[in-house]
Parts: structure tokens; C-alpha cells; sequence
């Protein structure tokens, strides 16, 4: 049986064994990723990844597996055990039918463009990166760059079939002055025009040569300006809790807030898959229905959450095209930007911290959004609108809500992030946050 035939013959097998509703999902990857540390390519790697994601109810009994092993056996044994599976799970509160196609989509999303995948090109990206971080002051750097073609095709009971063409190369560059004086940057692309591994080892350098003899910080409540990596790990969790499933299982703080201000005016976060050539561009959901561009907050009110359809079922409302296998999701966050450059919104700081990056953001509560996280490499006390030192071992511990709230301005420089911390695409501006408040941290 060919790859692609596999999402139909699973939908019939699946509709035969019993299943009312069948959503099964195949993702074929080529990827080459290129590890490099100490100035030098270690690792380059090549990777062949075909896989399946299945999604099955029998009214309101639910199951999902994922099959890697794509033989004929293989598959129709894993089916047989997730049809039983699903026919023993406790009956959900609510039953809607996987939506019915076909349907039409943006044909532009559908293909993807061009990125090569020969790993001597690759490596010449790495190489201008790290020349571009050494020429800023670094005495070394590290990181990774991973480039991607990948095919997804779609099959469901609802009449849907459909294939979408993805592609992407990104660069994640970290600059070391000393271990204690340190920059790191991405470069975030699904078109090779707007990869720039020049000026990610360019922004790594300077912040790490900026960051030299760092000086341990006071902890208090500081107006702080948060560069495009931090801001979109923020709003990466406002994306992603904004999740109806999330909503619903009251895992999130934005419980019961729709048409509330849970932000400052100035702060508007739209998810937007449909943006050809952008990082995160998708044409259908994991139920085939045409993604959309939904406002999830305007001018600091909450306007929606992300739907599947059976959380909207659940809601009273239409889905948004934002359903995952089990789990509805944001695919492509984008926050919109203000007027002023980031030397502007650092000059109107008088007593703040600059923070560049951080990691580790972990919740005390969901439900209120009471989280802390680490900022990592440079770190930077500002008096009067300009950088005066270096610091270190400060810790961010807040308030979701609050946070969004206490937006004070926005640039209108932004940035795509993605990287281990920040999963969902996002294109973020700088921010200035006031009353950001800090605490000792021993890192």
C-alpha cells in the first residue's frame, strides 16, 4: 500500500470495525538538522519521519493512538485494539460529528516553498552566523539549524481528503563572551528571503558582549522592557490557554473572561494560519475544516476561544478551524504592533530592567496565571533611558493577566520566535511591561 493511500484505508477499516466518526491524519517529514558548538559544525543529521495520528468515536466514545510502524498488519492490528479501546472509555458529555466536506481551501497554502536541504548549503548558513557573532565580540557559539519539507494528508469520514506542502529552516545561535555573558537568537522562516542567520549571530553577539561582568540584580518591581523572545513566551501561553479544552477543564486563566478586558488596549493577539509563507501557515485543521484568522484578543478584550468541534459544540458557538487530533490549538500567533522603535521604549524607562530571553516558565496556578520564569543570558539594568550594567540571578515571578495588563507600549519592530521555550510560531514585538516584578533567583 502506498503512503498515501493509508488515511483512506484506515477510514474505511475504522468505519467497518464500528466507528461512527473517523479523522486520521499522515505527516510525512524530510529534515536535516545541523548542531554546531566551539564555532564549528559537531552533528549534521538526516531524517526520514513518516507517521500517523488517528482520531476515533463511536458516538461519544473517544480514542487517539499515533502509528509509526506503517505496515499493513501493523495498522490494521493497532486499529482493531483502538476501536476496543474506544468502545471502553467512559461516554463523553458531549457527541459532535466530525464536520462534513468537502470542502474548499486557499490553494496558496497548500504548497510550499522551496528550502534545500543539501547539508553543505546548510552548513554555510551556520558558518555566516557564527562569523557574524565572533565579529560582535564573541569568543564562541553554538546552537542548531533545522530545515524541513513535510507533507500532511488529511482523510476523515466527513468526505474529506486533502494534502498540504510545508517547509521551514530556522537557526537558533547562542553567543558566549564567558559562561556568565551570553546572547542568543533565532532566525525563523518558511521562505529562504526571509531567513537571516547573518543577523540572528549579529543580535547573539552583541547582547553577549553587552552582557560581560554582570553584577548580581535587586529584586522589585521594575518598569522592564522584554525583547521579542521573552514577549512571545508570554504570549505563547495566552495563545495556547486560550484553548477551549484548556477553558473548559479549568486549566486556564482565562476561565469565564470572554468580552472582558484581560489586557492593556494597546495589546491585540490574532492567530492567523492563513498568512501564506509564514512559519505556521495551515489551509485545514486536524478535521479538515479551512483554517481562519481569528482575533483572539482586540484592543485588550478577550473576543474568542480556539475551537474544535466539539468544544464548540460544548460552547454554543462555530468552530474556528483550530482543532488538534484531541486538544484544539493556536497554529500561527501574531501580535500587532505598536509605533515606536525599541530604542524608543527604552528610553522611556527612568529605573528598569531589559530582559532578552528567558526559559523555564513554569505555573504555581493556571487558573490565576500566577507563573515564574528565568531570564537567561543577557540581562540589563537601565537609568534614564539608557543600559548602565550588566545583571544576573533575578527571577520573573507574576501574574499572567497582570502582565497583560501593565502593557504599556509595544514596538513596531517584530520578530518570528520559535525555539524549544516557544512552540507556536509567533511574531512578537518588543514590550514594555511596568511594575514587571523580579525575585532572587540562584541561576
Amino acid at each position: 500500500m502506498r503512503l498515501n493511500e493509508i488515511p483512506s484505508y484506515i477510514v474505511d477499516l475504522a468505519k467497518r470495525l464500528g466507528a461512527t466518526d473517523v479523522a486520521v491524519k499522515l505527516t510525512e517529514a524530510q529534515r536535516i538538522m545541523i548542531r554546531f558548538s566551539n564555532n564549528e559544525v559537531t552533528v549534521s543529521k538526516s531524517f526520514l519521519e513518516n507517521s500517523v495520528d488517528v482520531f476515533v468515536m463511536i458516538e461519544n466514545h473517544r480514542a487517539a493512538t499515533a502509528i509509526s510502524t506503517l505496515s499493513t498488519r501493523n495498522i490494521r492490528k493497532t486499529v482493531e485494539n483502538l476501536i476496543k479501546t474506544a468502545k471502553s472509555t467512559p461516554p463523553a458529555d458531549v457527541y459532535a460529528p466530525l464536520p462534513q466536506g468537502p470542502f474548499t481551501y486557499n490553494p496558496e497554502l497548500m504548497k510550499a516553498p522551496k528550502i534545500p536541504l543539501d547539508p553543505d548549503n546548510l552548513a554555510f548558513y551556520v558558518e555566516s552566523s557564527v562569523k557574524s557573532a565572533l565579529e560582535k565580540g564573541a569568543k564562541r557559539a553554538a546552537g542548531t539549524l533545522n530545515a524541513y519539507r513535510s507533507k500532511i494528508t488529511l482523510a476523515t469520514s466527513g468526505e474529506v481528503y486533502a494534502s498540504q506542502e510545508k517547509a521551514g529552516i530556522e537557526i537558533s545561535v547562542r553567543a558566549f563572551v564567558s559562561d556568565l555573558a551570553t546572547g542568543h537568537a533565532v532566525s525563523v522562516a518558511s521562505k529562504l528571503e526571509d531567513f537571516h542567520p547573518e543577523e540572528a549571530g549579529r543580535m547573539a553577539g552583541e547582547i553577549a558582549k553587552a552582557a560581560s561582568n554582570p553584577k548580581p540584580g535587586e529584586p522589585g518591581k521594575y518598569m522592564a522592557l522584554l525583547g521579542p523572545m521573552v514577549f512571545a513566551d508570554i504570549v505563547n501561553q495566552v495563545g495556547s490557554l486560550s484553548s477551549a479544552f484548556l477553558v473548559d477543564a479549568g486549566q486556564s486563566f482565562l476561565v469565564d473572561k470572554i468580552g472582558s478586558e484581560v489586557a492593556s488596549k494597546k495589546f491585540t493577539l490574532i492567530d492567523d494560519p492563513t498568512l501564506v509563507g509564514s512559519p505556521g501557515a495551515r489551509a485545514f485543521d486536524d478535521e479538515g475544516v479551512p483554517t481562519k484568522r481569528n482575533v483572539i484578543i482586540e484592543n485588550g478584550v478577550l473576543k474568542t476561544y480556539l475551537h474544535n468541534s466539539i468544544t464548540a459544540k460544548k460552547f454554543g458557538v462555530e468552530t474556528t478551524g483550530n482543532a488538534g487530533i484531541i486538544v484544539p490549538y493556536p497554529w500561527n500567533l501574531t501580535v500587532e504592533s505598536g509605533s515606536k522603535s525599541p530604542e524608543d521604549l527604552l528610553a522611556e524607562i527612568d529605573d528598569g530592567i531589559y530582559v532578552t530571553n528567558d526559559w523555564y516558565l513554569r505555573y504555581q496556578n493556571y487558573r490565576t496565571g500566577d507563573f515564574s520564569t528565568i531570564p537567561r543570558d543577557g540581562m540589563f539594568r537601565v537609568k534614564n533611558g539608557e543600559i548602565v550594567e550588566s545583571i544576573r540571578e533575578l527571577r520573573i515571578s507574576d501574574n499572567m493577566l497582570r502582565i497583560l495588563r501593565n502593557i504599556v507600549d509595544l514596538s513596531r519592530l517584530r520578530a518570528w520566535v520559535r525555539w524549544w521555550e516557544v512552540e507556536i510560531p509567533t511574531l512578537a514585538p518588543y514590550a514594555l511591561i511596568s511594575e514587571l516584578n523580579f525575585t532572587k533567583s540562584a541561576m
